[in-house]
């Protein structure tokens, strides 16, 4: 009867590579979706506008299923735009504040991204002065410590995501981590980003959701959940107040 487990891992393996697989398909589906940036036509004062940002080898379309979500459940705006496969977590960020920049400064501006796009929000808002217009970031599988498939591309966003770059290093030591708060969802089942802890920020909550992988995320309800639940609660607790102007240096 030993072979049972084994029977069970193998099947529970499968699942995951077979989940793996139908998201990233449905990532593919998605690809000519949003290329261009989205922003809210009109905002009123206090208004929460979350604003997305994919990982790598994909398009703001990915988001398209979550967004929907996130709207109907929150009330919140939605944003988004897509970068480029292989440019560096300062260029994106650079387009990232060019899209907050047309968000009215009275809104309440919420970062989620997946894998890339988590390691990109917190360059934002650490490095670039990001921290006066965002209320929180979120990130889904994003490698703050390290990718290691990311070691066989030491070039573009590779030596950005590699266990030993300047740029991981830098989210990791920065005084100013704690400016905004941040929550990681980590997917139990994640091959490429590892080890587990990996996919966690230093700073603020953590969720580890078993049974997921790293794409799978991108359509998983509980993470609507989570991403709904921590938009309400910041609504709740921030009060706006004039914000400094933002001094960017990435």
């Amino acid at each position: 009867m030993a072979f049972l487990p084994e029977l069970g891992f193998g099947a529970l393996r499968g699942r995951m590579w077979g989940m793996e697989t139908i998201s990233t398909l449905r990532q593919a589906v998605l690809w000519p979706r949003d290329l261009s940036p989205v922003v809210p036509a009109a905002c009123s004062d206090g208004d929460d506008v979350v604003v997305f940002i994919h990982g790598f080898f994909a398009s703001a379309g990915a988001f398209r299923p979550m967004r929907a979500r996130i709207e109907r459940e929150t009330g919140a705006h939605v944003a988004s735009f897509t970068h480029a496969p292989g440019q560096s977590v300062r260029t994106i960020a650079r387009k990232l504040a060019r899209v907050v920049d047309r968000i009215p400064p009275t809104s309440r501006v919420h970062l989620v991204g997946h894998s890339l796009g988590g390691i990109v929000a917190r360059w934002y808002v650490q490095e670039m002065g990001g921290h006066a217009r965002v209320t929180q970031t979120i990130s889904m599988a994003s490698p703050f410590g390290g990718a290691p498939l990311a070691g066989r591309l030491p070039f573009f966003v590779g030596r950005d995501l590699h266990g030993d770059s300047a740029t991981l290093a830098r989210l990791r030591t920065s005084p100013h981590a704690d400016r905004v708060p941040h929550t990681s969802i980590i997917a139990g089942e994640d091959h490429l980003v590892v080890p587990q802890g990996s996919g966690a920020f230093h700073h603020g909550e953590v969720f580890v959701l078993a049974g997921r992988s790293h794409n799978s995320l991108l359509f998983d309800r509980e993470v609507v959940r989570i991403v709904a639940t921590q938009v309400a609660a910041h609504r709740k607790v921030t009060q706006l107040a004039p914000r400094a102007p933002l001094a960017r240096t990435g």
